[in-house]
């Protein structure tokens, strides 16, 4: 229902309703200094996960986090109904702490001062309005800064009166609850349509009829140029690609560097229509996963760190992307890959290695053109329920927005 508003004052409440008042940010909240005890346990806050146990975030995410060895002078305690400022909150907003615990001295704890419903400063604090004013506290906005409580008290919070509080918070939870579900079945049916696009991938080589052999004898790998300094200015200048270029089944040339090289240097490192682009490191599960180069920008290089893969004449490259895709494919890049801090990495070797069926160039267009068209319908379904994703999640964002801020009146009971 819509409601009678007014100028807040603010620039990032706008109007809000007449009865609401808004206070400084620190008639409301106060900063938990106490320090913690032997027997706190030791919270993560996460954008996604909100306020965990350590133990329980790494248990759901797979990440290990830098455990704090130095004792409980460098941790805080929290209280639950707490909101603590993590390390990422000028992105993802101020998380509330539901249990109690203790956190690093790195992150700010806000304690309530005076009685309010929790649940709708929990939204409040994550609304994309909110978080945009945060980010206005600083010039200098970085990852891995945290919101300090003088920061925090630079902005005007709303409050309206506990009931209303409780009303909108009860209004977010039954509408975010079905949001939340609709995306968790599109979700689900993302990860079922991208299951069966590589089981229909490897089925497909499985009934091919092919002998074994590996990628050196179908191809040549070319390794990139390798970059260091400004180069003569009296050389020419080429665009090359670096990874953040090549992505899985395409090219980003969004952003393109050059490099000034003679031209004898630059022909070693020419890409062509038809090279299979492959990256030397990454995340494990997309090494040897690349895309095809189309020659879409001509002179093109590619720096050392991207392979280009020159096929022979007894190998299509798109034969090759789909094999690439295939289960034997990922097996072999993931038991081979080197792993380094927080990627792995691949080399020409390896990727010479790879074992590959070999069948005639006409058995491998017909597969190409089987999967194209088979796949091109799965493509499309995740594409729908991707745009479905995201409608949703603007959807809830812009209703918190507008629910905490007033612009619509959630009904209360009086």
């Amino acid at each position: 229902m819509t409601r009678e508003l007014r100028g807040s004052g603010v620039g990032w409440l706008g109007d809000t309703p007449a009865a609401w008042s808004v206070v400084p940010a620190r008639a409301l909240f106060g900063e938990r200094k106490q320090k913690s005890s032997a027997t706190d346990v030791h919270l993560t806050p996460s954008q996604k996960y909100g306020v965990l146990p350590q133990a329980e975030y790494m248990e759901i995410t797979g990440n290990k986090v830098v455990l704090n060895l130095s004792g409980a002078d460098n941790m805080r305690h929290v209280e639950a109904g707490d909101y603590v400022s993590h390390l990422r909150s000028f992105q993802g907003g101020l998380e509330f702490a539901g249990i109690p615990g203790k956190v690093s001295a790195a992150y700010t704890v806000l304690k309530p001062k005076m009685a309010l419903e929790p649940r709708f400063f929990k939204y409040l604090f994550k609304s994309d309005l909110y978080i945009q004013a945060l980010q206005t506290t600083t010039d200098q906005l970085r990852d891995g800064q945290s919101i300090r409580y003088g920061q925090f008290t630079l902005i005007p919070l709303p409050y309206p009166e506990l009931n209303e509080q409780r009303a909108i918070a009860d209004y977010l939870d039954r509408e975010t609850a079905q949001i939340d579900a609709f995306i968790a079945k599109n979700e689900e049916l993302i990860t079922l349509l991208t299951e069966r696009r590589s089981a229909s991938i490897d089925d497909a080589f499985v009934r091919l009829d092919a002998k074994p052999t590996r990628l050196k004898y179908c191809a040549t790998i070319q390794t990139g140029i390798t970059l260091g300094g400004d180069g003569d200015p009296a050389d020419p200048e080429w665009p090359y690609l670096r990874v953040a270029n090549v992505q899985v089944g395409r090219v980003d040339l969004d952003e393109i560097k050059t490099i000034r090289v003679p031209e004898a240097r630059a022909r070693q490192s020419m890409l062509s229509d038809g090279d299979v682009l492959m990256t030397e490191g990454g995340d494990r599960d997309k090494l040897g996963r690349g895309a095809l180069w189309s020659g879409e920008v001509e002179p093109m290089l590619h720096q050392n760190h991207v392979f280009a893969v020159k096929v022979r004449p007894n190998l299509d490259a798109r034969f090759l992307m789909r094999w690439l895709d295939a289960s034997p494919s990922r097996r072999h890049f993931e038991t081979t890959a080197v792993q380094t801090t927080n990627l792995a990495s691949t080399n020409k070797t390896l990727v010479g290695n790879l074992p590959l069926p070999l069948c005639t160039i006409e058995a491998q267009i017909k597969l190409v053109a089987e999967l194209d068209e088979h796949l091109g319908r799965l493509d499309e379904a995740v594409a729908v329920a991707g745009r479905s994703i995201m409608l949703a999640r603007e959807r809830r964002s812009a209703l918190i927005s507008a629910a905490v801020t007033g612009k619509f009146d959630v009904g209360v009971a009086v």
